[in-house]
């Protein structure tokens, strides 16, 4: 769904999974230094859009979701994850209740399938599911922002800021009020500073919570049971995941950024040493310059020097082996 911001001056299309809104307005780390310093909004309204209502509401998605929502309170910001039977990461849900009704967003193009298995989840539970994705964006407030939500709207308040779920005939007016606007490779590379992982870019078809850090930010080891729980408690009580997310800073004289998928290796076994792991997620940061997350091996040693493809990499602990 395309974006209406995408006609603001210096507007340049995202391409791939964030295709529908702007990847920046023309000076990238302007807009990520106004982010930083709290000031400007990230249009983030191709993120899918889903709303649960109903009386059961927060007791029917306790038994699906991996967090512990039976008791969240009305605007209280959570998020939590739906899990394969084997314990692998199928979705991530950004969750707020307003008392009424329970605002998610998901990655963009997934609310359909989310929706399906909510619904046939649904049994004798008096519960509503409903894509509106089609009539509310996602805005997004840098932490800091002392812009205003209109009356009546949705907002998940955390650390990293402020999502509004905002009417989409509104987005343009919103913008115009509390602008300027930063495009999503901005707000990315602030993501990757801040070591959160996205489904979609950090995870694969076999990615457990405990590789990328999820384990109580979005996975509640003493709730009661949902698919996929077997997997996480095993793991938890008993072992180790097989690999960990690692932060990097990347030799700054390359031209080109390592892109997702690019091999990871010891540095010291040079470029045909044996596959150690892979960049998720990579970005220019206005302070820090060339950046990416990876999901190696947990045997890498933490101290290792790598290569990322042929840059050389040095790692940061996100995940404890």
């Amino acid at each position: 769904m395309k974006s209406p911001l995408l006609s603001l001056p210096g507007a340049v299309p995202a391409e791939g999974r964030d295709e529908g809104v702007a990847g920046h307005y023309g000076d990238l780390f302007r807009e990520q230094r106004a982010l930083a310093g709290g000031t400007g909004l990230v249009d983030l309204s191709h993120r899918g859009i889903v709303t649960v209502t109903g009386d059961d509401r927060l007791a029917w998605l306790h038994l699906l979701l991996t967090q512990h929502v039976s008791g969240l309170a009305p605007g209280q910001a959570t998020e939590a994850l739906i899990l394969s039977a084997n314990g692998h990461i199928e979705h991530a849900l950004y969750l707020v209740d307003d008392g009424d009704t329970v605002w998610m967003h998901v990655e963009p193009d997934t609310q359909g399938e989310l929706i399906a298995y909510l619904e046939s989840m649904k049994f004798f539970y008096r519960v509503e599911v409903a894509d509106r994705t089609g009539s509310f964006g996602v805005v997004h407030l840098p932490a800091g922002s002392i812009a205003e939500a209109p009356e009546g709207v949705a907002v998940r308040e955390t650390p990293h800021g402020r999502d509004l779920f905002l009417p989409r005939a509104d987005l343009e007016a919103y913008a115009a009020a509390h602008g300027p606007a930063a495009g999503i490779l901005a707000y990315e590379a602030l993501r990757i500073e801040s070591h959160r992982p996205r489904v979609g870019f950090e995870t694969d078809h076999r990615t457990i919570p405990h590789e990328l850090g999820w384990i109580g930010t979005a996975v509640h080891l003493q709730k009661g049971c949902y698919r996929g729980q077997e997997t996480v408690a095993r793991v938890h009580n008993l072992g180790k995941p097989p690999r960990r997310l690692v932060f990097l800073h990347l030799d700054g004289s390359e031209v080109l950024l390592p892109g997702h998928g690019t091999p990871v290796r010891l540095a010291a076994d040079g470029p045909e040493g044996r596959q150690l792991g892979f960049i998720t997620t990579s970005a220019r940061h206005h302070e820090l310059g060339p950046i990416a997350l990876a999901l190696v091996k947990r045997n890498v040693a933490v101290d290792a020097e790598l290569m990322a493809g042929d840059t050389a990499a040095a790692q940061e602990t996100v995940v404890e082996p």
